[in-house]
């Protein structure tokens, strides 16, 4: 961490090319002694990312910004303000793994005391020097292996330990929860002696089920997409509970946040209604889909399903507070009637449960894109492929 950076001149610089290129400020000669070109160009690109990423940071004059990967790693402000809502207030709670501190943070809002642990010496300086520019003086950073100091204070207690396992280890991805670094698989029943509530953050890409039969007390798993992006996974894990997880589809939209919950036994369990294409067609938030909400679906709106391993809806009347895209439904017809067509369609692609890809479509029948129409190429009753042609309802 070069204070040099948090110097008033260097300060109104940065302010006055917020707009400027990093690349540009990179190879030009740095007018401050003691500050290269590059650490300069590093603080003007973490400010454009922190803008739509956290941007309580972009917005807080002084903060100091890390190498890019961290700040590419590190939570969202909407998806850790989200989680900090998961713990009771005036708790405690050791963040692990906390990088450049975002997570910390948030739950510090909540929390009586953060102890946020990082293993980088450079970075745990950085977020220590930030959480006080943020007024937050209950985190309590420590520069070390998190892991090590959970297990050497065994007299200790927290009232959670929270961890984001890194993905990347020995410069490989891994995908299984067991290869991540920490291993919290290994680790969790040496965690239970230290708190009865572990919360980890995994990767979106992990099987939710591989990871339900890897860990213990499960309570329960929160699938978390910000503007239809999955984004995050989040499992709560409870000192001897023994009961069934409850799994829930977090939808983060704007300012608006929407929750399905259910069990896999429910899901299951619940009888659904197929129907070829009515009135409106609908398309769930990844978050449903990842957490494999599919009849589930169907029954808490009203809808029926087009067929069973296609995730499409439909509907005579509209649902308004449908938890995905809604479109009005223009045309219908088989995929046999489109292909005789000879003027190219012009409308944006789908492809859900169809042979070909979206981009294989696109490209065979010469299709442009369009902004407001949607087409639709799926599969419905009878294994039937068909295009529907939509228009989206904006929300």
């Amino acid at each position: 961490m070069n204070r040099l950076i948090l110097q008033k001149e260097v300060q109104l610089f940065l302010e006055k090319n917020l707009d400027e290129s990093p690349v540009k400020i990179a190879l030009k000669k740095s007018p401050f002694e003691g500050i290269s070109s590059s650490e300069l160009a590093a603080q003007l690109d973490g400010i454009q990312r922190a803008r739509t990423k956290i941007p309580l940071w972009a917005a807080t004059p002084g903060i100091y910004f890390p190498a890019k990967l961290n700040l590419e790693q590190c939570s969202s402000e909407k998806t850790a303000l989200f989680k900090s809502s998961l713990i009771q207030e005036g708790t405690n709670l050791i963040d692990a793994t906390s990088g450049f501190g975002v997570d910390s943070f948030y739950f510090s809002m909540r929390a009586k005391q953060v102890i946020s642990c990082e293993l980088n010496p450079d970075l745990a300086q950085i977020s220590s020097y930030n959480a006080k520019i943020l007024s937050a003086t209950n985190i309590s950073v420590v520069a070390a292996d998190g892991v090590d100091y959970i297990l050497n204070r065994s007299q200790e207690h927290f009232d959670y330990i929270y961890l984001d396992p890194s993905r990347r280890v020995q410069n490989k991805k891994v995908f299984l929860l067991d290869e991540c670094e920490p291993n919290l698989v290994a680790l969790q029943n040496d965690f239970f002696e230290r708190s009865d509530v572990i919360i980890s953050k995994l990767a979106p890409l992990l099987d939710i089920s591989s990871a339900l039969s890897m860990l213990v007390h499960v309570k329960d798993v929160y699938v978390v997409s910000l503007q239809n992006d999955c984004k995050e996974l989040v499992f709560i894990q409870e000192k001897g509970y023994e009961g069934e997880p409850v799994i829930h589809a977090v939808r983060l939209l704007r300012e608006q946040q929407q929750i399905v919950s259910f069990t896999y036994t429910e899901e299951r369990a619940t009888l659904v209604d197929y129907s070829g294409p009515l009135s409106y067609l609908y398309e769930p938030d990844v978050a449903l889909t990842k957490a494999g909400a599919f009849k589930t679906i169907a029954s808490r709106f009203g809808l029926k399903k087009l067929h069973k391993s296609t995730h499409l809806y439909t509907s005579d009347q509209k649902i308004s507070d449908f938890p995905g895209k809604v479109f009005v439904i223009k045309q219908v017809e088989s995929f046999t009637e489109f292909k005789k067509k000879k003027s190219p369609l012009i409308a944006d692609i789908i492809a859900k449960n169809f042979p070909l890809k979206t981009e294989a479509i696109k490209k065979k029948f010469k299709i442009k894109d369009a902004g407001d129409t949607f087409s639709f190429f799926t599969t419905v009753l009878n294994d039937q492929l068909i295009v529907i042609h939509t228009q989206r309802i904006l929300e």
